[in-house]
């Protein structure tokens, strides 16, 4: 089967079902992982005595981390590529 006809194929309901999950997961944990950055970035009062323990420098890294991955998270879940190689 070539791959032009693999794309063109329609999927059955429980494929269907399974995108949706992947794709409210992806959803899920690019805002979750986007709003852990802004945490990590400009920490509140409360947690700012834990967070000002660390390296500012490793901070702002893993904030930037946190934003990047979310951003890619929130990317495939819109894109919606799960059963193509």
């Amino acid at each position: 089967m070539a791959l032009e006809e693999f794309e063109k194929e329609q999927l059955s309901e429980r494929d269907k079902g399974l995108i949706r999950m992947r794709t409210i997961t992806n959803y899920g944990m690019g805002a979750f992982m986007i709003m852990a950055g802004f945490f990590f970035m400009f920490p509140v009062k409360l947690t700012q005595a834990y967070i000002n323990q660390y390296d500012p420098t490793l901070i702002k890294l893993f904030a930037v981390i946190c934003w990047l991955y979310g951003g890619f998270r929130i990317y495939r879940g819109y894109s919606k590529n799960y059963f193509r190689n």
